[in-house]
């Protein structure tokens, strides 16, 4: 299955479209080593959908929220195309996967297979499908698309996005419900007081446990330069916080480039 092409872009709100057809809008699908989390550096299958109810200034894939640029796929041709590739392991990425229907059914599907899956999700919708790791990735407000921080206009989203991008009953049924990470792209020092907050307030609403192991800084950067500006900072946070350093493996070895 190719990259995606340069289709005009959709604001992909999330539809029962896709549950009718049984289609997904895919950005692009490729192999690469997994880049984040506690599973960096293992091969996998990207499937990367296009689509997202946010709008991160940050957004490392543009062309799946800003400007969502895709093409339509049956679950059956995204299946083949994964098993074109040797590799055990999915990541289910986008965007926002799990604000498409049919991204349940091809969990089901892959689980029936054998394969190993991640979903990478923002953590405002909880699927009802088989997940072998939840990476969520809550949104801190310093996400927010401000009119000085808008790559696309003039802050337009920014109350939407605001007022969608924390939701702790649903990050509590998928601490639950998953084997789940919490992984939080972190732009400075400022940002740990949010997290600190948001970690004590998910371990009183969640009655799985939450330990300090599960919750991974990461350095906000899209290219080898922006990350030099940010890693150093980030690692000694979570040295001094206790928490888990997760590296941007993928921009290491090949910067900004697709299909990575």
């Amino acid at each position: 299955m190719p990259v995606a092409n340069d289709a005009p872009g959709v604001d992909i709100e999330g539809t029962d479209a896709d549950a009718e057809t049984g289609d997904l809008p895919i950005n692009e699908l490729f192999q690469s080593l997994q880049g984040e989390g506690r599973l960096a550096g293992v091969p996998s299958v990207f499937v990367r959908t296009s689509g997202c109810n946010l709008r991160c200034w940050f957004c490392d894939s543009y062309h799946t929220s800003w400007e969502p640029t895709h093409d339509w796929f049956a679950v059956d041709d995204v299946l083949a195309a994964i098993a074109e590739y040797d590799a055990d392991h999915v990541v289910l990425t986008g965007g926002e996967p799990l604000i498409h229907d049919s991204s349940e059914v091809l969990l089901e599907r892959l689980a029936d297979r054998g394969y190993h899956t991640t979903v990478e999700t923002n953590g405002t919708v909880v699927p009802e499908a088989p997940i072998d790791l939840a990476s969520v990735s809550p949104k801190l407000a310093s996400s927010t698309p401000t009119a000085d921080r808008d790559p696309d206009g003039d802050g337009e989203w920014a109350d939407r996005h605001e007022e969608r991008r924390l939701d702790l009953d649903t990050l509590a049924d998928l601490v639950e419900t998953y084997d789940t990470q919490l992984k939080f792209v972190v732009t400075g020092r400022e940002d740990m007081a949010e997290i600190e907050r948001l970690i004590e307030r998910l371990r009183d609403a969640a009655s799985a446990r939450v330990r300090d192991d599960d919750v991974l800084l990461m350095p906000e950067g899209q290219t080898r330069d922006q990350l030099e500006s940010t890693r150093e900072t980030v690692a000694d946070l979570a040295l001094e916080y206790g928490y888990r350093y997760t590296p941007r493996l993928h921009v290491d070895l090949w910067n900004d480039a697709p299909g990575t």
